[in-house]
């Protein structure tokens, strides 16, 4: 069992502080009739002494005690683990007092008398927060400590594992490789990683965007020239095959080379040597050459046979961000962490909406549209995917029952996700049966995995 399916309700804790016995005892007795695990506490001492960092619980506090009192506790509190939710009791004449508070990090606030209803909504919410964090912190720690092609090719999903050990094999070997995939699924990224963990990893890696280049300096760029070779070549120019000299060349979108110029690649490739325009000399090539594509070569009539079959000595195929669903919520904490990185803020707390959302989208921008969104989100400009801010869920488009259909389903997939593939917790923390659970698996044609735990 994995660490961010290591989270079970019965982990859950209230912390319940306030010097008045009698409340004491009856906010514990409302809060355990929920099903919450209540410690109580008769002051703020004690609460520091708590392991705090990895605590999965809500502390609620009573603002006037004696000794520490609330604001107090909540600094304490917030200034070892700023993220612990921090409820806090007030009286009347303390309102103001708690906003102050919550302007300060407080979670929430709740004015005597009350329901106890209300206490145990905050709490809940609280919680489920609390969760999302910690299962972003377990996820942190999992990829902090992963080898640095896990952290490049993040991912759990069969398939990226498979491709990762096909990089692994074929990068101590010279020979020529084609990547094929959707657009942003990450080409140039399993580019460098084969450049990288192989002996040319001192060598040159040149990549050209073939679709980026125009047509009418697309060979003096590959080939370089001589001196005088054309209208405005003044002096010698080493084209991007001699630069990489020992090490890799990377044709991206390889589709878009000019017909004409296909054929002195593949002499090129086949005799490791090239011309420079206005030169008879051959210059030796000691490269490997690694082609992407996003579409299918051997189909395509501007794309010559010859020159598919010369370059497909080994494919590695990248799978799109949909075939892989169960990586998303992996995936998409590894690049808000970098965005966090770069924008110096902080990753705000993922819902369980914005969790089905992701899950539910298609992603034709595959990881680079993913990033995306992330840089978005951490800098709190994302408000999910086609989602009504009054309703709070994805509206989507189509017949109501469709969409109810594919909110559900994103719901059931994130619960899934988040507890390992373990359906006990998934069918408890949903609040349904086991059997109501497996009914709208089938109904909405959700696999269970072939080793989930605690079913």
């Amino acid at each position: 069992m994995d660490d961010t399916s290591a989270l079970r309700l019965q982990d859950r804790v209230v912390h319940l502080v306030d010097d008045d016995a009698e409340l004491r005892h009856a906010l514990r007795q409302s809060l355990e009739l929920e099903g919450l695990s209540v410690v109580c506490h008769a002051g703020a001492e004690d609460v520091g002494d708590l392991p705090l960092r990895s605590l999965y619980g809500v502390i609620v506090s009573d603002i006037r005690m004696p000794g520490m009192d609330g604001l107090d506790l909540m600094r304490h509190i917030l200034g070892i683990d700023p993220t612990l939710p921090v409820v806090l009791i007030t009286g009347h004449g303390d309102v103001q007092m708690a906003v102050e508070a919550m302007r300060a990090g407080a979670y929430d606030f709740i004015e005597k008398p009350f329901a106890a209803n209300r206490l145990f909504s905050v709490v809940e919410r609280g919680l489920e927060k609390r969760r999302l964090v910690l299962e972003n912190r377990s996820l942190r720690t999992a990829l902090e400590g992963g080898d640095e092609l896990s952290s490049r090719l993040v991912g759990r999903n069969p398939a990226i594992q498979h491709l990762r050990a096909q990089i692994s094999a074929v990068a101590e070997t010279d020979a020529d490789v084609l990547i094929t995939g959707e657009t942003g699924t990450g080409k140039e990224v399993v580019a460098r990683a084969l450049h990288d963990y192989g002996p040319r990893r001192k060598g040159n890696f040149v990549a050209i965007n073939c679709a980026a280049l125009p047509a009418e300096i697309f060979e003096s760029e590959l080939f370089g020239h001589e001196a005088g070779a054309f209208t405005g070549a003044q002096k010698l120019r080493v084209g991007k095959l001699e630069h990489a000299n020992g090490g890799t060349v990377f044709l991206d979108e390889i589709e878009s080379m000019p017909i004409d110029l296909q054929a002195k690649l593949l002499r090129a490739i086949e005799g490791r040597s090239i011309e420079r325009l206005g030169s008879n000399r051959q210059v030796a090539l000691d490269v490997r050459f690694v082609a992407a594509t996003k579409s299918d070569l051997n189909n395509n009539p501007a794309f010559r046979t010859d020159l598919y079959y010369r370059l497909n000595v080994i494919t590695l195929e990248i799978p799109a961000l949909r075939a892989r669903r169960d990586d998303i919520p992996l995936l998409f904490f590894h690049v808000a962490r970098e965005a966090r990185a770069r924008y110096r803020r902080e990753i705000p707390a993922i819902t369980p909406q914005d969790e089905a959302g992701l899950l539910a989208h298609d992603w034709p921008g595959n990881v680079r549209e993913l990033r995306n969104v992330a840089d978005r989100f951490v800098l709190g400009m994302w408000s999910g995917f086609g989602r009504n801010p009054e309703a709070g869920v994805e509206t989507g488009s189509g017949h109501l029952s469709d969409r109810i259909d594919a909110f559900e389903r994103a719901v059931i997939l994130a619960e899934i996700s988040r507890n390992g593939g373990a359906l006990k917790p998934t069918y408890e923390g949903l609040g349904i049966s086991r059997k109501g659970l497996y009914e709208k698996m089938r109904r909405l044609g959700i696999k269970a995995s072939d080793n989930e735990h605690g079913s």
